[in-house]
Parts: structure tokens; sequence; C-alpha cells
């Protein structure tokens, strides 16, 4: 298995290095502008849900609570696992296109991969048709790592998977507090507050027929 992943790598690496400068250039910034992309997601599912349901603003707060939380458990695996990067340790790939990062930071699972893969099914929760714009980022994201030469193909596969399962059970487990918690916000005296909540969906008036 070992074997074959490299080899993979090799002929991912190799194939980048073969892709025309603009490619590359946009491979890089792209591992990391995915991120800030994802965050303006966050931000406008918080700001649409101001004016839906307890439970819709729930979702949408609790989506980037959980990929930060599937982020630490990343983090927490790298060093169970302590695997070297592939752009040293692969024999006879090519160089990769971003810096190699130092000994110690290591490779497996792909940091980048999780906040994609949490970031996906979140936003998704949230709101389901978004699962055809954000399942797509996540796994552009996630090649793009191996592309730029700095993870191993099952980094990001494994960074997908974690981010998913992460996200799905933080938003499960956390839905009734949250929801809770976003009535009692919405009742607050604290206009801040009140702001932060929104005023929950629009009410109809309604008139009495007498």
């Amino acid at each position: 298995m070992d074997f074959e992943d490299d080899e993979l790598y090799r002929d991912i690496t190799g194939f980048a290095h073969g892709t025309p400068t603009w490619v590359q250039h946009t491979a890089e910034a792209w591992t990391e502008a995915g991120l800030l992309l994802f965050a303006a997601l966050f931000v406008t599912a918080w700001w649409r849900a101001r004016r839906d349901t307890p439970r819709a603003f729930a979702t949408a707060a609790l989506a980037p609570v959980a990929t930060a939380l599937a982020y630490v458990c990343s983090e927490l695996l790298k060093f169970g696992f302590t695997q070297e990067r592939p752009c040293r340790a692969v024999a006879g790939a090519t160089a990769s296109l971003s810096a190699c990062p130092p000994p110690g930071d290591w490779s497996f699972p792909s940091n980048h991969a999780t906040i994609a893969g949490a970031a996906a099914v979140a936003l998704a929760l949230t709101r389901p048709a978004l699962l055809r714009l954000t399942a797509p980022l996540a796994l552009l994201m996630a090649f793009s790592r191996v592309f730029v030469g700095v993870h191993h193909p099952h980094d990001v596969v494994a960074g997908l998977v974690l981010g998913a399962a992460v996200a799905a059970t933080v938003i499960r487990l956390g839905m009734r507090p949250a929801i809770g918690l976003t009535e009692a916000m919405r009742t607050s005296s604290a206009p801040v507050v009140r702001a932060f909540t929104g005023p929950g969906p629009e009410r109809v008036p309604s008139y009495d027929s007498r």
C-alpha cells in the first residue's frame, strides 16, 4: 500500500511539474485561498441564518466550531503518527512546488484536507444545496496539497474523512443545546446579543376578522 501510494505521489507531482506555470501558481495559492473562501461561506451562512429558525441559526453557528474541532483532532493525530512529509520521504520524486515544511511538521493527516472536509459537510448541513459547491471545493483543496508536493495521497483522503466525520458528529451532538442558546439569546435584553443571533424568521401579522 505504501509503495502504491508513493507511486501515485510521484505520478501526481511529476504531472504537476509538466503543467503551465500559471496552473502551478494557482494551485499553490489555492491551498491557502480555499481556507479564506470557506471562511467567507461561514460568514454568509451565519448572516442568512439570522432571519431563519433557531435550528438553522444553531447549525450555522456550530459549523465553524465543528471545523475548528476537526482541525484540533487532526493536529492530535499528527503527533500520534509522526509521519514524515513525502517531499522528504519519497525517493525519486520530483521537487515539490511548495516549500517542504520543516522536520517535525508531520504529514498525516492533512490539516488542510481536514478543514476542507469539515467545512464542506458543516456548510451543507446549514443549507443542503451548498454541497454542490463545497464538495468540489474540498476535493480540489485536498488534491492541491498532493499536487504541490507536501502531502501523500492517503494524508488528504484521511483528512477529508476525518473532517467530515467530526463536523457531522459535533453538529449532531451540539444541536439541542445550541438551539436552546439561540432562543435565549434572541430574547436577550442586550442589543449586541440580539444583533448577533438576529430576529429570527419574520412573523406574518395576523388580523382579527371580527
